[in-house]
């Protein structure tokens, strides 16, 4: 089984648990023994292949395939969210398992969920779509799933929304605290991508992969 990491700093993994996101993009990188080659965006091109969702073909100057890469998870996939140790001790009460909580305080991932297992997991999501496209081709609708939220305000002139992401928020703190508003859930998620990403990754406006998924557990 496979695990995927949310960013909590922003309140993301909390998202994915409450059932606000349902949605993730993922920068498409080539692999690391590819890195030499250069691949120029007209060369690259989408390719649905309707029954898995989308792939990223290379294409030569003359349009002939070179190369075809696949998304890390596949439609129908169930996928292990990963959660620090420390989180699942606390979340599910594993002080009573002292030799398990031993051997996971030992180890790197009680602390960071870059090394946890993911067998040992205890919420998952099954991917349910799989496309790819650039980063700045997403939608208001799929801000939306990406768990940019929407507020609605009421005044003289009527009634009006404002969208936002979580700010600063973390495990210890209430997601629904500070946030700051924008005007289009696209310019809230263009703030959310570059605070995640970096600044300038949506400039960049790399290909991404992007997973729509249930939560189901």
């Amino acid at each position: 089984m496979q695990k995927i990491l949310f960013n909590e700093k922003f309140g993301l993994e909390t998202a994915v648990l409450n059932g606000t996101k349902t949605m993730t993009r993922r920068q498409f990188y080539i692999p690391k023994k590819l890195q030499y080659l250069y691949m120029p965006d007209d060369t690259i091109r989408i390719y649905d292949t309707q029954r898995a969702g989308h792939v990223i073909q290379w294409c030569d100057s003359n349009k002939n395939v070179r190369m075809t890469f696949y998304p890390k998870y596949v439609i129908g996939e169930v996928v292990a969210i990963a959660q620090s140790y420390e989180t699942m001790y606390h979340e599910i009460g594993l002080e009573t398992m002292d030799m398990f909580t031993t051997s996971m305080k030992n180890s790197k991932g009680w602390n960071n969920k870059m090394f946890v297992k993911a067998d040992l997991m205890q919420h998952h999501i099954r991917i349910t779509n799989v496309k790819a496209e650039r980063l700045q081709d997403i939608s208001e609708e799929d801000c939306l799933k990406e768990g940019i939220k929407k507020t609605i305000h009421k005044d003289a002139s009527g009634e009006w929304g404002r969208y936002y992401w979580y700010l600063g928020a973390t495990k210890h703190n209430c997601p629904y605290g500070q946030y700051k508003e924008y005007d289009t859930a696209k310019d809230a998620f263009l703030n959310l991508i570059d605070e995640v990403s970096g600044k300038g990754t949506w400039n960049i406006n790399p290909y991404v992969w992007v997973y729509e998924f249930e939560l189901i557990d």
